[in-house]
């Protein structure tokens, strides 16, 4: 299907790709990974040939049909059908011919090619992709330009999957889609008929229709066979083992290196240890692991505040006075809970999110918060909304006002910004890089609630890992909105539906969410949704997370205490120390300079077995939390 031979691209004098060559074959479904800034972008626009490699060719197979969602959201008056089948030329072509010709031999030849291409059934199929991208009938006759630039996108990608290309190359399909979307297109693709190549970070769409992975890695193009977990598993090994030898040969270095120290100018030795020094320069550097497989979050020790934090009798939400959105909610939030919505964009999941966080108040009903309570909220246009003349460390200082710079820069590590980064305009970070800013910044005050609507968007998969690992360890509540099956099966214990107007616990796992949408069912009232909270794997699961929690719950606490001593032992030897170097502050003071200077050695003895304690507590938490 499509050859890739021995290209090499440079932008700006960098090379993004030298020497790649891999070949893929018809009717495969691949997926496209590597780290940010690979190429793996590059690598579909050279396939477009928007753009043109340095060296090396790319060869499609003759008469090959190649396709990708369009790079502007579309627009006019036009339907959403309409513009669907409008983008089949031939079809278009011959359905005008069939008006105009009055040849009966050429009409003849007309209708027997419409019937070559199923000219009848494009409209149900059109339609079927339009329903399964979010779009029922009614919305389907509304015109382009009624819509968002968002939904619009999703059109574009229902226009390039109506024309079914030989070869269907997608960037970040998902990025527009809701979680309901994003399953049905992992099931379209599993039974498409050609060849797919697809940049994806979601882990369920690298594993479900894909068949090989290409790694995009050092300028290098590397085909493994199976999906994206089979592919993290040898890359695992395959790290594990280059760990190995890169400690057996610097142990091999050093042994060298003190051979020809000790032997240099002994002239029975030189011979040998020049040519140790010649075994030295031969070794060859071992490659660098790829990736942020270590990458860690951190956010930071919340509050424990009695449960609830929030609970809801009857309420009734919108934005227009007696329109509401959602209505006749009646729910409950705890302080260890992790919750997903689930429900199709447009149901309200974004306003019982923001009803949550205060942005919305009841339009009828009782809401009752704690009165400590404190939210975190991530909304996608924060990440718009960032100045981008700013540094990353800018940013976070203003939330942080008072604050050494050097804990601002500890805090933004502590979310994969490192010392590089601190100090980079915001315009010049990728988009994941400023998603992890707003995830630094939205904790700063140690949120008891985390509401969080969308965040993996710009993260990549050991980013997503890094954020899964982090809210399973926070300590407060978190309330999540995600196209991510496999975060929200990872994180979520509780799941509550939007849909018809209100809001409901589903009474099920993800599989039987996801069974239920690919049977052609919408979720609703009587199809798994329930008051309950959940059964057989789900319960468990919330069983489990909740056991864990409740583990790391006195870990934590000593961790907080000893902490608290630390601090106030600090304090007064600080305060001691002052006293010993100002003689003007003794006065009226009965101790003697040498009753201080003994107080001050107890305190220092103290602080030390503080500081012992505390180092203890982290260590039994960071044990823990990784067990």
């Amino acid at each position: 299907m499509l050859h890739i031979r021995d290209i090499t691209y440079r932008i700006a004098g960098r090379t993004i790709l030298a020497n790649a060559s891999a070949h893929i074959p018809a009717g495969h479904k691949i997926g496209i990974v590597g780290a940010n800034g690979a190429g793996k972008s590059t690598l579909l626009n050279l396939i477009l040939g928007r753009l043109e490699p340095d060296l090396g060719d790319i060869r499609l197979r003759t008469r090959a049909r190649i396709g990708t969602v369009a790079q502007e959201a579309p627009g006019g008056p036009e339907s959403l059908i309409d513009y669907v089948l409008s983008l089949d030329k031939e079809r278009a072509k011959l359905l005008r011919q069939v008006e105009e010709e009055t040849d009966p031999a050429v009409q003849a030849e007309v209708h027997e090619r419409l019937s070559a291409i199923e000219a009848e059934k494009a409209p149900a199929r059109a339609a079927t992709i339009l329903a399964g991208l979010g779009f029922d009938h009614e919305a389907q006759q509304r015109p382009l330009q009624s819509f968002s630039g968002g939904w619009r996108m999703r059109v574009a990608l229902a226009g390039v999957l109506f024309l079914e290309p030989d070869l269907l190359l997608l960037d970040e399909p998902t990025n527009y889609l809701d979680l309901e979307g994003t399953i049905w297109l992992e099931n379209y693709l599993a039974r498409y008929p050609h060849t797919v190549m697809v940049v994806s970070h979601d882990r369920d769409l690298l594993n479900g229709p894909v068949s090989a992975i290409l790694h995009v890695h050092n300028g290098d193009l590397t085909l493994h066979r199976g999906n994206y977990d089979q592919f993290q598993e040898a890359r695992r090994l395959r790290q594990a083992e280059i760990a190995s030898q890169r400690s057996k040969q610097e142990a091999e270095r050093k042994h060298i290196q003190s051979f020809v120290d000790r032997f240099r100018y002994k002239a029975s030795k030189a011979r040998q240890a020049q040519s140790r020094l010649k075994a030295l320069e031969r070794m060859q550097p071992l490659p660098e692991q790829e990736g942020d497989v270590n990458l860690r979050f951190g956010f930071p020790e919340v509050r424990e505040l009695r449960p609830p934090l929030i609970s809801a009798d009857g309420v009734s939400v919108g934005y227009t006075p007696g329109e509401p959105v959602l209505s006749g909610i009646d729910f409950r939030v705890d302080p260890d809970d992790r919750i997903a919505l689930l429900g199709k964009n447009g149901n309200g999941k974004s306003t019982m999110a923001k009803l949550l966080s205060g942005r919305l108040e009841p339009q009828a009903g009782e809401l009752r918060l704690h009165n400590r309570l404190s939210v975190g909220y991530f909304a996608q246009h924060q990440i718009e909304d960032l100045e981008p003349t700013d540094t990353a460390a800018d940013h976070l200082a203003r939330f942080m006002p008072g604050v050494e710079a050097s804990r601002v820069r500890a805090r933004l590590g502590s979310f994969g910004l490192a010392q590089d980064k601190a100090n980079v305009e915001i315009g010049s970070l990728s988009g994941g890089e400023r998603a992890r800013l707003v995830l630094a910044t939205i904790s700063v005050d140690a949120p008891t609630l985390l509401i969080l609507d969308e965040p993996t968007n710009h993260l990549d998969v050991d980013a997503r890992q890094a954020l899964v690992e982090a809210l399973n360890d926070y300590g407060g509540a978190v309330l999540l909105i995600s196209h991510d099956r496999h975060v929200i099966e990872l994180v979520a214990d509780r799941l509550w539906l939007v849909a018809d107007g209100t809001v409901t616990t589903w009474d099920g796992d993800m599989a039987d969410y996801r069974r239920l949408l690919l049977g052609g069912n919408r979720p609703g009232k009587g199809n798994g949704q329930g008051k309950g909270d959940g059964k057989g794997g789900q319960k468990q699961k919330r069983q489990k997370a909740a056991d864990r929690r409740s583990q790391l719950a006195p870990l934590r606490q000593q961790l907080k205490a000893t902490e608290r001593e630390l601090n106030r032992l600090t304090e007064q030897r600080k305060a001691l120390e002052a006293r010993l170097a100002n003689p003007a502050a003794q006065a009226g003071d009965d101790a003697s300079p040498a009753e201080i200077g003994r107080r001050l050695g107890a305190l220092s003895s103290a602080v030390d077995k503080a500081e012992a304690a505390w180092l203890a507590a982290a260590d039994a938490l960071e044990q823990a939390q990784a067990d």
